[in-house]
């Protein structure tokens, strides 16, 4: 499937889907940003709102009616929305927040008494089909989740993807599988469950202690898992595990079945047995199999917790993963610098030139997401991504944002930082400063074991919000272990509910990235990985902080020094001087150079 679509066959294939949803009585057709397991970046099978419209990004809502198309999406994406959109007829809708499902107004207030709007039930979460049912009935609309109309129009659907999994091996895995099993029954036990069913990709390959590569950047395979205190079933694609991993699936009660049989078992399940599944990781479809005289326990997959919180091994090996790809920028950015004015250097070329500093590293398996290098105003799109048609060179005066992540078998990263290229402006300097005060308030905090991440999210904010400056997308994501670089359930945002299971507990890796955006002019971000630990215990309680994980130099020329308070000079002469201390013995030459420049004190 090409990344991009000429506007005319954009255009042909809206009009297939609209013959499609004549055929079949259907007024308006949804289709959601999504696949069986719910995940947030897709296996190309299910990326039917990329074959439709053209639009690349990680998240929109594509709506279809006979008369109108129209994509959804948040501010994050705006600007690359309007560019793939451009003559394909789809029209862009902005979406203020991320949290706000403003497709679902659209259609109530659009649709008619006795229209029809059709969505794969198969890719869309049970609470989301419950939420988008009750809506529509309020208005007379009727909901079907039967079709897939893009079953119809997509002749040459990809397959599901063949790529081989593997084992996570000890001791980067940190824990056993059968040690993983074993604590997961003790969930099901506590839950009275005889039964578990598992959909989402990332907490089946924690579980199994298995890695794949049927999502890019992500080391997943597409499967499902249903789980009991005797032994487990893994449905995956025949032909993907070779006779020494299945025998070793084995030796811990694993069976492995086809994919495609995964429902039929669900259906199968026993009269009056019970079962635990998490309704926002399961699809409405899968749900539907469930026989009616099966118990269903609702509750969150414990996976999410446990995967979440990383054990003592699992912090260490990530603690080596960051110094190898601390001195991996270390590499690249001593390159950066000497070549500028010398090489014709690109957005693009950064992106190579820094994944071969990664591959270069022990352990290292690929990107953990696409590179985002945009200069100047490109920095300004918080997802913009460089391609071979549309992309700046670095050259002149301005703002050069990189956010770049590895995949190691010991860790997952996530980093961005910011560099003044030629002269910058004053008011650079100070949205920079301002942005790193942000970053800084949140890497000093002391907080409440348990506190839920989404109420930690002001304390980033209050230097921007101090000057009348603020930014759109959430402070922090959590970070899988050699996983999915974005990972629940903690996270820290303002746009996400501060539910009880956000709660922020010891050994949660998080990101931490305020930002400031100027439209048109440049952007700044600047983000580290941090994980929760022991602060204190005293008698109102135990209290967490943030050890920052991320090693790599904050640049200083662009920090006014009068904005800072000599509290936040000493954190950021300290994290200077830690990654000076663990990442010299990994460097020489060039490299170490680049790093004693600029790990000085201010």
């Amino acid at each position: 499937m090409p990344l991009t679509l000429t506007p005319e066959l954009s255009r042909q294939r809206v009009a297939d889907l609209r013959s499609a949803m004549q055929q079949q009585g259907v007024t308006a057709v949804m289709i959601p940003t999504s696949d069986p397991h719910l995940s947030e970046y897709l296996p190309e099978r299910w990326q039917g709102r990329v074959w439709v419209s053209g639009f690349t990004g990680s998240a929109a809502t594509l709506i279809v009616t006979q008369d109108f198309a129209g994509l959804w999406t948040d501010n994050r994406y705006w600007a690359m929305a309007e560019r793939e959109l451009a003559g394909s007829g789809i029209e862009l809708m902005k979406v203020q927040s991320s949290a706000q499902p403003t497709h679902e107004q659209w259609l109530c207030e659009t649709l008619k008494p006795g229209a029809v709007l059709a969505v794969d039930g198969e890719v869309m979460g049970v609470d989301s089909v419950l939420r988008l049912q009750a809506a529509l009935q309020r208005v007379g609309v009727c909901l079907r989740t039967d079709l897939d109309l893009l079953q119809t129009v997509w002749s040459d659907r990809p397959a599901l993807p063949d790529a081989p999994v593997y084992e996570h091996e000890m001791p980067f895995a940190g824990r056993s599988r059968a040690e993983k099993l074993a604590g997961l029954r003790e969930r099901m036990q506590q839950a009275g469950t005889q039964w578990h069913w598992i959909s989402t990709l990332d907490d089946i390959a924690w579980l199994f202690n298995l890695r794949g590569a049927d999502v890019a950047h992500n080391p997943v395979f597409v499967a499902h898992a249903l789980v009991s205190h005797e032994g487990a079933t893994l449905f995956v694609q025949p032909g993907k595990l070779d006779d020494a991993l299945l025998q070793r699936l084995q030796q811990d009660a694993v069976s492995v079945a086809p994919y495609y049989t995964a429902p039929d078992t669900l259906a199968a399940l026993p009269a009056g047995s019970t079962l635990l599944l998490d309704p926002r990781r399961i699809s409405h479809g899968m749900r539907q199999r469930v026989p009616a005289t099966v118990k269903v326990v609702e509750q969150i997959n414990p996976t999410v917790f446990t995967k979440s919180q990383k054990s003592e091994a699992e912090a260490a090996n990530i603690r080596q993963a960051m110094e190898q790809d601390g001195a991996a920028l270390c590499e690249f950015f001593a390159w950066f610098e000497q070549a500028q004015g010398q090489q014709r250097i690109t957005e693009l070329t950064i992106d190579e030139h820094l994944t071969a500093a990664r591959a270069r590293r022990p352990h290292y398996k690929g990107t953990s997401f696409s590179t985002i290098a945009g200069f100047n105003a490109n920095g300004a799109s918080p997802h913009y991504r460089a391609t071979a048609n549309a992309h700046a060179v670095i050259e002149g005066n301005g703002l050069l944002l990189i956010d770049s992540g590895g995949q190691y078998l010991n860790g997952t990263t996530d980093i961005t930082r910011v560099v003044p290229i030629g002269q910058v402006s004053d008011a650079q300097k100070e949205d920079y400063t301002l942005v790193l005060k942000a970053t800084m308030a949140l890497s000093m905090a002391q907080f409440p074991k348990g506190i839920r991440g989404p109420m930690l999210d002001a304390i980033a904010r209050a230097p921007l919000w101090a000057t009348g400056r603020n930014f759109a997308h959430g402070t922090g994501h959590g970070v899988g272990y050699f996983l999915n670089v974005h990972e629940g359930p903690q996270g820290i945002s303002c746009n996400m509910a501060a539910e009880a299971h956000t709660a922020m507990e010891i050994g949660m890796v998080t990101s931490i990235e305020p930002a400031f955006y100027r439209p048109g002019q440049w952007g700044i971000r600047i983000e580290n990985l941090a994980m929760a630990v022991p602060a204190e215990t005293n008698a109102f309680g135990t209290f967490l902080k943030f050890e920052t994980l991320t090693l790599c130099p904050i640049d200083t020329r662009c920090i006014v020094l009068d904005l800072l308070r000599a509290d936040e000079r000493a954190w950021l002469n300290g994290y200077h001087a830690e990654v000076r201390r663990r990442l010299s013995p990994l460097l020489q030459g060039d490299a170490l150079a680049w790093l004693e420049r600029n790990t000085q004190p201010i």
